[in-house]
Formats: C-alpha cells, structure tokens, sequence
C-alpha cells in the first residue's frame, strides 16, 4: 500500500494476533548499523556517500533475520519487498530453504494490498499534526483537536513534520507507483495479490485483512 495507506497499524495488528514478528526492513537497517554488524557497516558506508543501499544488501538482512527462530511459523514483512527484484528474490529464497520440504503443499506468502484512493491519502497525510512534546498525533479532517493547532492531553503546539507537507507528499506518493505499484503488479500476475478497501474504518480493514489471510493459509 502506499504511504498513510494503513500499512504499520495492521502489520501490527497481525503480529499479535498470530504471535508472529514484524519485520519492518528500516528497523533491520537501523539496528544493523547501531551494531557494527558486517552487512551495517557496509551500509553506512553506503549512506555516507549519499548513496542507496542496495537490493542486495538489503535481502542479506532480510535473509538473516528471516532465519531465526522466531520466523518459523511465519512472519509479516513491513516495507519489504519495494521492487520485483526484491519480490524475485523472496519468492527464490522462500523457496530453496524456508519451506517445510516434508509438507506435501507450501504456504505461500500471502500479499495484502491496502488501497486507499489518492485524494483521500492526501487528506491522512497533508492533515496529520503531530505534538511537539510527546509525539501525539491528530488530523484536522478526521480527529482534530479540541483547540487550533494544540495538544488536547498537554497543551503543547501541533506542527506539520516536513515529511507531512504537500509537495513532499506529491513526491512519495508519485514515487510509490513508480516504483512499489510494479510489486503488487507481479503479485497480481501470480494470482497472489487480494486487495482490500483502505478507506474504510481500522477495525473493519483488520476484518478483512484476517479474513483474508485465513482463508489463503495453507493454500499452495
């Protein structure tokens, strides 16, 4: 889905209803770095050069983390695949070792599209205030605060984070069809993809999300 789609709310929403891990590839990125690990260094010096980690670099932690213990019976990936190469990748890697080979069929993994019509992203996104002392987070068309631009719980001032401004917004959003759009396309031609109306209430899009999954475990 495309930012201010949902995604982080039901990803975690699934994690605890199935006890699986979330695996959010910033996090993995972030964490590898902070601990000097091989692949971290190898992307902060990427970084350093004003440069973007690649697909490879990405997938090799993406591999690691997916061979711990915790993954085995099963996972939700957050912001990973963003490109078919990546999707390809995964479907490989899944494929030569994550499988059970004593199950006469494979779970598949099951690709969830949260689809949110565009000027309605643009109302989540250029909406959002967010408090500047303690993080809260309000949108002036769908759950303003009590008062103009303050915090209802301390009173602090409301801004507008940049990510949050309408020409950055433009630039996301444009940059997600360009470049993730490509990945629900190659699900899409598997037969693997199942889209789900991102503009009705949370609760409701959880529903269909877990009806959606369990009706899909267990299929090849």
């Amino acid at each position: 889905g495309s930012p201010g789609a949902g995604k982080g709310t039901q990803a975690k929403r699934i994690a605890a209803r199935y006890g699986i891990p979330q695996i959010s590839t910033g996090d993995l990125l972030r964490e590898n770095v902070q601990r000097s690990t091989e692949l971290g260094v190898q992307a902060r010096d990427v970084m350093a050069r004003g440069e973007l980690v690649s697909d490879s670099l990405v997938c090799d932690m993406v591999k690691d983390r997916l061979r711990q213990q915790d993954c085995e019976r099963g996972f939700i990936l957050d912001g990973f695949p963003r490109t078919p190469a990546q999707a390809g990748w995964l479907d490989a890697f899944l494929e030569h070792e994550f499988f059970d080979k004593s199950r006469a069929g494979k779970c598949r993994p099951i690709v969830i599209l949260i689809d949110v019509d565009y000027n309605q992203l643009l109302l989540r996104l250029t909406g959002r205030r967010t408090c500047l002392a303690n993080g809260h987070i309000y949108n002036v068309h769908f759950q303003p605060p009590r008062e103009d631009e303050v915090c209802d719980l301390d009173g602090s001032k409301l801004v507008i984070r940049n990510d949050d401004r309408e020409e950055v917004i433009r630039e996301r959003l444009t940059a997600y069809e360009q470049q993730t759009r490509p990945v629900a396309e190659y699900y899409h031609h598997q037969g693997r993809l199942f889209a789900v109306n991102g503009s009705l209430p949370v609760d409701t899009v959880t529903d269909e999300v877990f009806r959606e999954i369990e009706s899909h475990v267990g299929t090849a």
